[in-house]
């Protein structure tokens, strides 16, 4: 089985309600991925593909999967994303979807699905895409 990723989405935007609450839950989120966040202010947080805002109405019933090196990474960001405000939504866990599939679901505080998953043993061709402009 063969499964891409980084090649779909250049990016997901969440409006969100309460920016300060959204920034304590996402970095916690982050800091257990050990991603830095790559630009803050007092009307946005960025890092990576995800940006983040208070500008105009909430996003509404988003899935959005975040990746895991490994099970023991899906537990800790269950645990952090709790613990900044976070609603449990399934413990990490298997699930059904292909063999190896563990996974942990906890609501944002705006009610959106957050899922952080690892999907068992692979090999991965390259731990990121690296965009660098001259």
């Amino acid at each position: 089985m063969e499964l891409h990723h980084g090649r779909l989405f250049d990016h997901v935007h969440l409006q969100v309600r309460d920016l300060e609450a959204s920034k304590r839950f996402y970095k916690a989120v982050l800091e257990v991925m050990g991603i830095a966040v790559f630009s803050e202010s007092e009307r946005h947080l960025a890092v990576d593909e995800l940006y983040v805002s208070a500008d105009s109405a909430p996003t509404a019933r988003v899935h959005l999967a975040f990746q895991a090196p490994d099970r023991e990474r899906v537990q800790r960001f269950h645990q952090a994303a709790l613990a900044a405000g976070g609603r449990d939504n399934g413990a990490p866990g298997e699930r059904p979807y292909h063999p190896g599939y563990y996974a942990a679901f906890v609501l944002d505080p705006d009610g959106n699905n957050i899922e952080m998953v690892f999907h068992g043993p692979a090999k991965r061709s390259a731990p990121s895409i690296v965009l660098q402009w001259d």
